[in-house]
């Protein structure tokens, strides 16, 4: 997405229908001083041009040391009804439901009714966890190894089906655990979803129920609810999906599908009024500095998500915050605790728009005073991304590969597939929906000898190490090659490869993740696009090569 000038911005700002921009939400008692009216502006001016007046669109709300400096909304809220957005409207918030989830689970642990280091058998004791210790903790941080019921094959025909909660844990609980609890990080909609179901099993209460009554009610929350069991009538939002032209109807989603991994609706007023009491109401104290403190994994290493929530910095200032997304709907709720901020975008599209991440984090930089650069994209001929094609050092082991593709520049991750960024200049470009960019640095003669990742507010410099590599080159082979290789490999306990060919085109599915698709570098030898890794032949074993690790799968 190229964001607009501040120019442009500022001719939209004055082009939005007065009642869907407002500087003072209903609840504000005080009103705005001249330096916040100024500072609603320019978060105004900052968010209008991601969104299209005719397009699906969001409701926003910014908060700043309890006081709301913009509560608007953008586009439509319907568009086959022609239905504009407002402010108040009721949308799907997604996987922002794990912070309540989370929190339900830490007021039965405040009131002494079960502990986060219980083994989950205590209260599911007929779940099979395959001889591994798995946590209370473990599904809170995504730590279980549990298979993610969302990423299963056919998740998405069976998505639109009514569930009970019984089936679905039914369908995934006897899958092979992916990798030693608390040994790795995966996200996980599993482990969630068993959260609810010990939410009741120890509260005596449905999911939906429980987390009504401990904790929207009492917070106020009169628009918030398991979606379903809402408490009153109030306008809502209709979700969209993108078509090949335009959007039509979300994708139809069943109910108890996304449970307390992601099943709840709120509004943007209800969600500051939930930050307002994050922190200090519900909990004890030291229980919410828990919540908020990235879960260390068994190798010492940081996991970056607490309780529900997760660990990042917007501009160099630490922050918590969640993404959401469902059929129909994206959502972002971020908090920036030391600079008393508050963000929330909820977005009534599942693709094709904006993504919320990126418009809560710009606004979110620009309430602390620290906005992010204009990513305005230029076109570059071929020299010019020539020039600055490379391998890039960081550090002893991490290695960056940029290359020219096309009319573009292309990024290799360690361990990732190639990422297409857009230029700025001849040495500034940014990555497409999201906040991050890159800088070359040239000597006295004009030579490429560095690039610095500005991520996060961090300044990563990396020193320019050599050439990138040739690309790989698809090789041409005959199916029945393929087909004698197809099949299903045992990388390790819980984890098998399964390749399989769709007309002329192969793929690799892993257990419990998304199908990539696999090109041929020989016979013996393919490669993805997708992920930087290698998968080799050796007889009826399958090698996984990835970085350094290689990994021998046997045929099953």
């Amino acid at each position: 997405m190229i964001i607009r000038t501040a120019v442009c911005a500022a001719v939209l700002l004055l082009c939005q229908p007065q009642a869907a921009f407002a500087f003072d939400a209903p609840q504000d008692k005080a009103p705005l001083t001249r330096l916040e009216k100024d500072l609603a502006f320019r978060l105004h001016a900052t968010l209008a041009p991601y969104f299209q007046p005719d397009g699906p669109g969001a409701a926003v709300i910014v908060v700043k040391d309890g006081k709301t400096l913009l509560r608007t909304a953008y586009g439509m809220a319907d568009t086959l009804r022609g239905v504009r957005m407002t402010p108040e409207m009721v949308l799907r918030i997604g996987s922002m439901t794990k912070q309540f989830t989370a929190t339900g689970i830490l007021l039965l642990e405040d009131e002494g009714k079960l502990s986060v280091q219980d083994e989950i058998t205590k209260y599911l004791p007929d779940y099979p966890t395959q001889g591994k210790k798995i946590t209370i903790e473990h599904l809170l941080t995504h730590t279980s190894g549990i298979v993610s019921y969302t990423g299963r094959p056919g998740f998405s025909q069976r998505a639109p089906q009514d569930t009970t909660v019984a089936a679905t844990i039914d369908s995934f609980k006897n899958d092979p655990i992916q990798f030693e609890p608390g040994s790795s990080w995966r996200y996980n909609n599993s482990g969630y979803y068993l959260l609810g179901a010990i939410i009741e099993k120890v509260s005596g209460q449905p999911y939906h129920q429980f987390v009504e009554q401990r904790i929207f009610v009492p917070l106020g929350m009169e628009h918030t609810a398991y979606e379903g069991h809402e408490r009153g009538k109030w306008p809502g939002a209709a979700g969209h999906s993108p078509l090949d032209k335009g959007f039509g109807p979300a994708r139809p989603l069943g109910k108890n599908q996304s449970y307390a991994a992601g099943e709840l609706v709120s509004t943007v007023d209800d969600l500051a009024k939930w930050d307002a009491a994050v922190g200090s109401k519900l909990l004890k104290p030291a229980t919410w500095q828990r919540a908020f403190t990235s879960y260390r994994l068994s190798d010492g290493k940081d996991s970056y998500y607490g309780y529900g929530w997760e660990m990042s910095l917007v501009q160099g200032e630490p922050a918590v915050g969640h993404s959401g997304s469902t059929r129909g709907f994206r959502s972002y709720g971020l908090r920036i605790p030391g600079k008393g901020v508050y963000v929330a975008v909820l977005t009534n599209s599942d693709a094709g728009t904006v993504v919320p991440d990126v418009v809560t984090r710009r606004a979110a930089a620009v309430a602390i005073g620290k906005p992010f650069p204009e990513f305005r994209e230029v076109a570059l001929d071929a020299a010019a991304l020539d020039a600055v094609a490379g391998a890039y050092t960081f550090g002893k082991d991490t290695q960056r590969v940029f290359r020219r593709d096309g009319e573009y520049l292309s990024l290799q991750r360690p361990g990732r597939g190639p990422l297409v960024l857009k230029a700025m200049s001849p040495d500034t470009f940014f990555v497409p929906d999201t906040v991050d960019w890159f800088v070359f640095q040239r000597d006295a003669a004009g030579k490429v000898t560095g690039v610095t990742y500005h991520q996060d507010g961090r300044a990563l410099a990396h020193v320019r190490s050599g050439d990138a590599p040739p690309p790989r080159v698809v090789a041409k082979i005959s199916d029945a090659a393929f087909d004698a290789r197809a099949g299903r490999y045992e990388i390790q306990p819980g984890m098998v490869f399964e390749l399989s060919r769709e007309g002329g085109r192969y793929f690799l599915q892993p257990t419990g993740q998304r199908r990539v698709e696999i090109f041929p570098l020989s016979e013996a030898r393919f490669f993805s696009r997708d992920v930087d890794a290698e998968i080799g032949f050796d007889g009826q074993n399958l090698t996984f090569t990835q970085g350094s690790r290689n990994m021998v799968g046997r045929r099953l």
